[in-house]
């Protein structure tokens, strides 16, 4: 089973991105093992254990009826009436091309549609994604570099930037200063201090606003060992991984984030 291991993590990521929360994610991933060791015949080969992964997912999440949380107010509710309103495994084919990084035949292969119609479902996500909500972006991040390249992104995606900080402190000056609309930090700062517990600040400040973490080790936080973010950015990134990340961080109005 070490082959199926080191993809749980990110399968798990992908289910938060999916859901909107991370109980209702983790709650199909661990279906998605239980069905395994229910039935060993499902239990993918090493050749193509990544796809046949998020099949066997797709297959459980879709036979309960692809549901968003198992709440049934506020910000699920919300989302629940957003996704109503997308074409239907549009999302999903974004998700694994942008988030996951699986190339258009592989997204078909995961929702059970030929490459064609995968690629038309990823443009067609994309578009619908982008419309969805447009807002300020609070940038934390410590590399200069890398938040100038954040910062075009946001920006050429139609996007205002709320501001940029390095450290704790700058985040919570700048931040408190205003109210951003989605937060987007990396978990390590200019002087050590935590973009955690920034953006933890942060929320207790403002309450509820959607927040993407950027990290170059996601397996450290993809533990299931305590509270993580719905939305994970693994570094080095990709212009469409963080563009998928904030329109479904912003369709969904809200964000689970490390306690």
């Amino acid at each position: 089973m070490d082959h199926i291991a080191i993809h749980i993590p990110y399968l798990r990521r992908y289910a938060r991105a999916l859901t909107g929360s991370q109980s209702t994610g983790d709650a199909y991933a661990a279906a998605v093992l239980e069905a395994m060791i229910a039935n060993p015949d499902t239990i993918p080969a090493q050749k193509g254990a990544r796809v046949a992964l998020y099949q066997l997912f797709h297959t459980i999440w879709q036979s309960s009826g692809a549901p968003v949380s198992d709440a049934d107010r506020g910000a699920a509710a919300k989302a629940q009436k957003r996704l109503a309103s997308l074409t239907e495994n549009a999302r999903e084919a974004v998700l694994l091309n942008a988030l996951e990084d699986f190339p258009a035949e592989d997204v078909a292969k995961v929702l059970g549609v030929d490459t064609a119609e995968a690629e038309s479902l990823i443009r067609i996500g994309q578009a619908e994604l982008a419309k969805a909500a447009r807002g300020a972006v609070f940038i934390i991040e410590d590399e200069p570099i890398i938040a100038m390249d954040l910062e075009g992104i946001v920006s050429d995606a139609g996007h205002r930037i709320f501001g940029v900080a390095q450290t704790h402190d700058e985040a919570m000056e700048i931040g408190t200063n205003g109210r951003p609309d989605l937060i987007l930090a990396d978990i390590q700062l200019a002087d050590n201090s935590s973009g955690i517990d920034a953006v933890n600040d942060l929320l207790a400040a403002h309450g509820d606003v959607p927040v993407i973490f950027i990290t170059a080790f996601p397996e450290r936080l993809l533990t299931g060992e305590r509270p993580e973010p719905a939305f994970l950015i693994t570094k080095p990134f990709r212009a469409e991984q963080v563009l998928s990340a904030i329109s479904q961080a912003m369709f969904f109005s809200s964000t689970e984030t490390l306690a």
